[in-house]
């Protein structure tokens, strides 16, 4: 579906949260005759469907996300006043949104989605990054990578409440002209979802829980999620996870557990949290032959305030319980982050900036999320976004730190991607 109607179609569903009806004609001042909207929120505002602000205006210019649209197509379907178009209306809007209105347990069975059985969607993704290191010795170490991304993400309905989903990747190194030795279309996800009203499940292979900070990976296993996504969640799931660094002796997989809290009633303003722990263990892989240090025990406390729709400031403490010889600080790891804005890939011109003081432990860090701040070192982290036309956006980052426990060792990274989505 054409995506600028279907923000039209839904900039006029949004508007009815409040206030009166208007007349037919013209209903809003701040919507004219030749606003791509127009016919869209006269249509509806006919029908009773959509209701102003009590000022007479639609403020319909105000940027929302794809949750908050799923929120209102849903309170659209509860409706049973509505016209055979404004039906029709509603179905497509529903159809476009399946995903959302899924997580927020509306079903949409029935509803006339995709001509296939299977969705897809993904990215071609391209990256450079320059790496400087500076040692406490003077010498210096330079390396350069351009590397070429392509993601298919299949998804597939099961019933009204099961899903599967899937990630196949596969990375290009372009200065060489070949695959990148291991990632020749590798599956890298795979799992069934099945989401009800007040819980979720997840089964096989996916996105570990923390992967918004230290846990950007995945695992094998199964996790369960109890309450609501956008209030008060509860989240426990267990599994093996192959994660590996230069510390660690021994090839075998991790056991992994976790548990956790999430709070996030922040849409436009307020306050968000979680309490977290995570346990990985393994008798075969050894922190530096340590026979005694076969389990890691991470805590980690979120916190953040958005103070409006564009501005956020927001951080996290993790300690773990194993620190590594000589390399003190490496069982820490903490981040404070402000950010302004966002590129959002379907609107040209949107853009947003962000910096950040992060300092990821090693041991309290299994797989960090940055690009420019790696695990073991701690410093500053700037970036901006743009979306240059829709579903094409690029990134600018750039990240001046240190090792942790050597911080005569310096590290500057930069990095520049340009993703383009489908």
């Amino acid at each position: 579906m054409n995506m600028m109607l279907v923000y039209g179609m839904f900039f006029a569903l949004a508007a009815w949260w409040t206030g009166t009806a208007f007349a037919a004609a013209n209903p809003f001042s701040d919507v004219p005759a030749d606003h791509w909207a127009y016919e869209a929120v006269t249509q509806l505002a006919a029908e009773g469907v959509i209701e102003g602000y009590g000022d007479s205006t639609f403020r319909g210019g105000r940027s929302i996300t794809r949750y908050e649209m799923a929120q209102m197509v849903a309170r659209a379907m509860a409706r049973n006043d509505v016209s055979a178009a404004d039906k029709a209306v509603i179905d497509k809007l529903a159809a476009e949104f399946a995903d959302e209105l899924g997580s927020l347990g509306v079903r949409v069975a029935g509803l006339e989605r995709n001509a296939d059985l299977v969705r897809w969607k993904g990215k071609l993704e391209y990256k450079y990054t320059r790496l400087e290191e500076k040692n406490g010795d003077g010498t210096r170490e330079k390396e350069k990578y351009d590397e070429l991304l392509l993601r298919l993400e299949p998804s597939a309905e099961i019933n009204e409440h099961w899903q599967v989903h899937g990630r196949i990747d596969t990375y290009l190194d372009m200065s060489e002209d070949k695959n990148i030795d291991g990632y020749d279309f590798r599956l890298r996800r795979a799992w069934a979802q099945g989401d009800y009203k007040h819980i979720s499940l997840r089964f096989g292979r996916f996105n570990m829980y923390g992967d918004d900070s230290i846990n950007d990976t995945t695992m094998s296993g199964a996790d369960v999620t109890v309450g609501s996504a956008d209030k008060l969640s509860g989240v426990i799931g267990g599994g093996r996870s192959a994660w590996a660094f230069e510390f660690l002796d021994g090839d075998e997989p991790n056991d992994v557990f976790y548990a956790g809290v999430d709070y996030n009633k922040a849409k436009n303003k307020g306050v968000f949290g979680a309490a977290r722990y995570f346990r990985y263990n393994n008798d075969t892989r050894l922190i530096d032959g340590d026979a005694e240090a076969k389990r890691n025990n991470i805590w980690q406390l979120m916190a953040g305030y958005k103070f409006d729709e564009n501005s956020t400031l927001q951080g996290y403490y993790a300690k773990s319980d194993r620190d590594i010889a000589g390399w003190e600080g490496n069982s820490r790891s903490y981040n404070i982050e402000f950010d302004y804005k966002g590129a959002q890939q379907e609107n040209k011109g949107t853009w947003g900036a962000w910096v950040a003081y992060r300092h990821a432990g090693l041991t309290a860090t299994p797989y960090g999320t940055w690009d420019v701040i790696y695990d073991w070192t701690k410093g500053w982290d700037i970036g901006v976004n743009y979306t240059l036309m829709k579903n094409m956006v690029g990134t600018l980052r750039y990240g001046d730190g240190k090792l942790i426990g050597k911080d005569e060792d310096k590290v500057r990274q930069f990095m520049g991607r340009l993703e383009f989505f489908f």
